[in-house]
């Protein structure tokens, strides 16, 4: 539980926006400070070489001309030299064409042979220069030149860089305490802003644990981030839609009951009327007896509804897809609705604009279509008529019934896809309607990745509009 919990704390938002500012507080030192010190380091070292060539070469014509580079005593120059080596805290040697030593300020290699890069090439006419980090000296090799441009020797100078590493000791004292210092008001501000951005998150988090146990119905409206603002408005949406699927399905088993208790309830009245009765003529029996039945029968059909319903509805259900001639299959549903129609006289005209194979489950669009038509038919007036037309593109197939029956009240046209709601609940209950056709119409053609769309005008008829891809594909379940 403890592992789990440091892990959740470290993948936190908090956390990540702590960590980022203390990084982005201690990078620059991690990455300026080398960079600053080598780039003084090359500073000094080049300004100083510049510096004593500059002065090394201002003693040449004294040199040569004295001819103190050949060995000749000279005791202004030798004290001159010696005080310039010890202002450097340093060494000056003079070293002839033959890369011998003829003078030294430290009087202790006269008469040696140096053998030296940059020596040899001072020798060529080079002014070089080095810096040695073992023993902290910058040395300076410059030729000496006649009046005639020969070159006579080299003089070479060397300069204690300690007063550098002291400086680079100091520099590196002020960064330290610099780094302290930003790094604690860094720690501070990652504090600050690990609580400033977790409270927004922490708060819709208690608010949900409310909602979870029920003290609350939704989020409260905070402002704070726009995407944590956004992320509320859309955890509102989605609690105010649950809730509203709870209401269905509360008034879902209210309506599944009062339907399936309804033809009950009337087979027992009849029951009753019939057992309570002594010397009940046969007429009367019969006609108990084939109401008994017609509610039977009513009963059976909401139940097959029902089930027809939830089959559709249930999680994960499958689609028998095969290739159906559309045309046929409008044909055959209309030869068998075609008593119905004839029975409550109304001319049925159906109409195909072009032969259409789609991929569909033909049992379930059978609902599809026998509902819609169905429904056309028993909602009409006597003499009415319901047309019924085909349509398709390189991508879709339409199908459109319309007929000029009773129509639909503005107020309920965007409920009568809603289970066992009823526009008209007397005539409804008079033609043995279940409340539940046009449920199935549209789950039917959800799961078939279509659409359907309605226009009604009370007393002057509907329009039922269906759109479905020629060609079915599966949606992937995430």
């Amino acid at each position: 539980m403890k592992n789990k919990f440091s892990l959740d704390y470290f993948r936190s938002i908090g956390f990540k926006v702590a960590f980022i500012i203390i990084v982005i507080g201690i990078l620059p030192f991690m990455v300026c400070v080398p960079i600053s010190l080598r780039a003084y380091e090359s500073v000094s070292i080049h300004t100083d070489a510049t510096n004593l060539m500059a002065e090394a070469i201002s003693y040449n014509n004294q040199i040569v001309t004295s001819g103190y580079a050949q060995g000749e005593d000279n005791e202004v120059l030798d004290t001159k030299l010696k005080s310039v080596a010890d202002s450097y805290n340093g060494r000056i040697l003079i070293i002839n064409s033959a890369l011998k030593i003829v003078r030294d300020s430290f009087m202790a290699d006269i008469g040696k042979t140096v053998i030296w890069e940059n020596i040899i090439y001072s020798m060529q006419g080079e002014s070089l220069y080095h810096y040695d980090k073992e023993t902290n000296y910058l040395i300076v090799s410059v030729p000496l030149v006649n009046s005639d441009g020969d070159i006579v020797g080299a003089l070479v100078m060397n300069k204690s860089m300690d007063y550098m590493v002291q400086n680079e000791d100091t520099f590196y004292s002020y960064i330290l305490i610099g780094a302290v210092v930003i790094l604690a008001l860094t720690i501070i501000l990652a504090i600050f802003a690990h609580i400033y951005f977790s409270r927004p998150f922490k708060k819709m988090s208690n608010s949900l644990d409310s909602i979870i146990r029920e003290s609350d119905t939704l989020l409260p409206e905070e402002k704070s981030f726009t995407e944590v603002e956004n992320i509320t408005d859309k955890f509102n949406e989605v609690i105010g839609k649950l809730h509203s699927i709870d209401e269905s399905r509360q008034e879902f088993v209210s309506n599944v009951s009062h339907e399936l208790k309804t033809p009950l309830t009337s087979m027992k009245v009849l029951a009753d009327s019939l057992n309570g009765s002594e010397d009940v003529p046969i007429e009367m029996y019969k006609e108990f007896m084939v109401d008994i039945g017609d509610e039977i029968d009513r009963e059976t059909k909401i139940i097959n509804d029902l089930l027809s319903l939830v089959r559709m509805d249930k999680s994960g259900a499958m689609l028998n897809v095969t290739p159906v001639n559309i045309n046929e299959l409008i044909d055959h549903i209309l030869k068998r609705l075609k008593p119905i129609a004839e029975k409550a006289d109304v001319e049925v005209v159906y109409e195909s604009f072009r032969p259409v194979v789609a991929e569909v489950d033909e049992v379930k669009f059978t609902l599809v279509i026998t509902n819609l038509v169905e429904n056309a038919i028993k909602y009409n007036n006597e003499g009415g008529w319901v047309h019924i037309s085909l349509n398709s593109d390189h991508q879709f197939f339409y199908i459109k019934v319309e007929d000029n029956g009773l129509g639909i009240p503005e107020d309920s046209v965007d409920h009568i896809f809603e289970r066992f709601y009823r526009a008209d609940k007397s005539h409804s209950r008079e033609i043995g309607g279940t409340g539940l056709g046009l449920a199935i119409t549209k789950s039917s053609i959800a799961m078939h990745n279509g659409e359907i769309k309605v226009r009604s005008t009370l007393g002057e008829g509907s329009t039922f509009d269906v759109r479905v891809p020629l060609n079915y594909i599966k949606k992937e379940v995430h």
